[in-house]
């Protein structure tokens, strides 16, 4: 199925799951749960929220005890003190607390671009917690020793996400969004309209702010080096597609290298830079195959 304005809506994509509020030990967390068995941790990417894996969740909870989870300083989680210095880090310290309050000794993750550079970073300093590892649609997490020619467009998703909270509208936030999929037609009205609603809550407001670098500076987020990526304990899959803005396949491929000395890799056509949303059958299908070990 390919994402488009006769899709059904992501709250009919969700029904059988739940919508609830953990408390940890340090912070408050919002997932939204289904399924049984091994847990698979579902995170999104930059100013997003869970609702970005509605059209995952049912699917994989055929096989799996899925939470997809809005990440710390996103959606209804913890949104203060913010850390604009180790940003990542403590947003991937949290997983870890809401992985302790519910008891999760272990789990699969998933993480969407600054999603899978938590669970990477997770993975480096908490191997024995994570099992396997899906990386889909971010690098930054790698300070990689060569370079690749970046698209025309890619400088524009900071200035896109700023103009969202500083002109802040229907349209701009659907702007932002558009930069991310491969195609406008790939959105739907539903996930445009839980943005914006996030948006509108005064503290989401303010803690978006802060993460787009408008009113607090913008994060340092390499963390590791070639050498250290290759220590890489955990299975791992990178997932790419063949137009996200700015990051080629042939990135995708050469981090896949780079990773615990080598980790698998796939790409998903007609898509950017969600490919669980816009490409959600093939997504959900490689998904499952790589943590059932059929790939």
């Amino acid at each position: 199925m390919t994402a488009d304005k006769h899709a059904a809506s992501l709250w009919v994509s969700l029904m059988g799951s739940q919508v609830r509020m953990v408390k940890g030990k340090q912070y408050k967390h919002r997932v939204i749960e289904a399924g049984e068995g091994d847990a698979l941790i579902l995170i999104h990417g930059v100013g997003s929220s869970a609702e970005l894996f509605a059209r995952n969740v049912m699917p994989l909870a055929e096989h799996f005890h899925v939470y997809a989870i809005d990440a710390l300083y996103h959606g209804y989680s913890t949104l203060e003190p913010y850390d604009s210095g180790l940003r990542v880090r403590v947003q991937a310290d949290a997983i870890l607390d809401f992985m302790d309050a519910e008891g999760i000794q272990w789990a699969h993750f998933e993480g969407e671009s600054m999603g899978a550079g938590m669970a990477f970073d997770i993975g480096m300093r908490y191997p024995e917690r994570s099992g396997k590892m899906i990386f889909n649609s971010g690098s930054f997490y790698v300070s990689f020793k060569r370079e690749f020619e970046a698209g025309p467009e890619a400088d524009l998703l900071v200035p896109i996400c700023q103009e969202s909270v500083n002109n802040f509208s229907r349209d701009t936030v659907r702007k932002r969004m558009e930069y991310l999929v491969a195609s406008p037609d790939h959105l739907t009205d539903d996930l445009v309209d839980v943005q914006y609603k996030l948006y509108q809550d005064p503290a989401i407001f303010e803690s978006m702010r802060k993460v787009y670098g408008v009113s607090a500076p913008r994060p340092r987020l390499l963390f590791y080096e070639e050498e250290e990526a290759a220590t890489f304990k955990p299975e791992s899959l990178v997932m790419w597609t063949d137009r996200n803005q700015g990051a080629s396949p042939e990135l995708g491929e050469y981090l896949a290298s780079r990773i615990g000395g080598g980790a698998q890799y796939v790409l998903i056509k007609n898509a950017a830079h969600w490919p669980q949303w816009e490409q959600p059958e093939e997504h959900n299908r490689v998904v499952t195959d790589f943590l059932l070990g059929k790939m």
